[in-house]
């Protein structure tokens, strides 16, 4: 995005706004890019109203009138041209600042449910954006028409992934070509889950593919360990890495079949890819967003998905069909792509530069985009 709205013009100043502790607090860092601290608080949800009325949940209440105070200054400082908003609690007043600096506020969703964060900023947004239509029927009455379906951004060099390079740079001399690639991760750190499922059916998921299998850097040893008693034939067939690292877009690109989460990031990749996917949400994420991300492309016919009970016998029914039946393959991969969107960036940028050009009276000033 920050080269796309570089292109459109003028110079191109940026301030991130996040929490310590966040993640955006290390990319910033390894991105050079201006970062300031706001305090905010969580809301952790109950369906027993007492259970809300918690100490932690008083506790970071109460850190919300800071947020907003500090959130106020950083955007009267910055005084960008638009604001843009992605969710979260730190969003909350990041965007209650935007609208008391009279500052033009773009709100983006990128889960197909609508979070309480971007719920309550809806309402005082100048445009909304979601990341797909089924996300509209969420929003409040009054921010539909403001509305505006523009996918979820992916990073460019995912889309841009040989297969061939996967094959000489984790030197997979023994994957059987004729035989489909399953990429399976549980993200960055791996998920206990999803490699004991795996682990599990590991023998007869090698009769039927190579297998890249990303598990997270505390599970590696004990997964090859596992992996060493298999016969040669299957186990030539086998990669177990803890981390993918600037490989992935070539991994992507090998790969006919992926298992893994749900999350948003996720959902926008594999569908901008089209590739076939075997979803096990996790369980524990905000508002359950990774079974409602999960279902809604299983729902239409674009994913597989493993609601409930995850067991050996789920997943192995559950990707068998897509290992044995390449026309069964082929139709979910195709129906993923009509999911995605791989110019989720582009469509949000003009978004942005579309609320600048109309709030800004000045042309020249209209030019330095600068979004906070």
């Amino acid at each position: 995005m920050p080269s796309r709205l570089a292109e459109a013009g003028g110079a191109l100043d940026v301030l991130w706004i996040g929490t310590a502790t966040g993640l955006e607090a290390k990319v910033t860092a390894a991105e050079a890019i201006p970062f300031k601290t706001v305090a905010t608080g969580k809301l952790r949800r109950s369906a027993n109203p007492l259970k809300m009325i918690s100490p932690a949940n008083v506790k970071d209440m109460g850190r919300v009138p800071l947020g907003a105070a500090q959130a106020r200054s950083a955007v009267a400082e910055f005084a960008p041209d638009v604001v843009l908003g992605t969710g979260g609690y730190v969003a909350v007043p990041v965007g209650v600042a935007a609208r008391m600096c009279h500052r033009p506020l773009v709100v983006h969703e990128q889960t197909v449910r609508l979070g309480l964060g971007n719920r309550a900023l809806a309402r005082m947004a100048t445009r909304v954006a979601v990341s797909s239509e089924s996300t509209l029927q969420f929003l409040p009455e009054s921010a539909r028409a403001t509305a505006v379906v523009t996918g979820n951004p992916v990073r460019p060099e995912v889309l841009t992934g040989q297969g061939d390079k996967a094959i000489q740079a984790l030197g997979l001399w023994g994957f059987d070509r004729s035989l489909p690639t399953v990429y399976i991760t549980g993200g960055a750190q791996g998920s206990q889950q999803i490699n004991e499922l795996v682990s599990e059916i590991l023998p007869w998921l090698l009769r039927h593919a190579n297998v890249v299998h990303q598990c997270g850097p505390s599970h590696e040893e004990r997964l090859r360990e596992r992996a060493s008693v298999l016969p040669e034939h299957l186990r030539s067939r086998y990669l177990v890495t803890g981390f993918v690292g600037p490989e992935l877009p070539d991994v992507l690109a090998l790969a006919g079949v992926v298992v893994s989460r749900s999350g948003a990031g996720t959902l926008a990749e594999l569908t901008a890819l089209g590739r076939a996917a075997v979803f096990i949400p996790l369980a524990t994420s905000a508002g359950n967003e990774q079974e409602h991300n999960a279902r809604h492309l299983a729902d239409a016919g674009a994913a597989v998905a493993l609601l409930g009970r995850a067991a050996p016998d789920t997943l192995q029914a559950a990707i068998g069909p897509l290992l044995t039946d390449p026309a069964r393959r082929a139709d979910i991969a195709r129906r993923a792509a009509e999911h995605g969107r791989p110019d989720a960036a582009d469509r949000l940028v003009d978004v942005l530069l579309s609320v600048v050009d109309r709030s800004s009276p000045d042309p020249a000033h209209a030019g330095r985009r600068r979004p906070g």
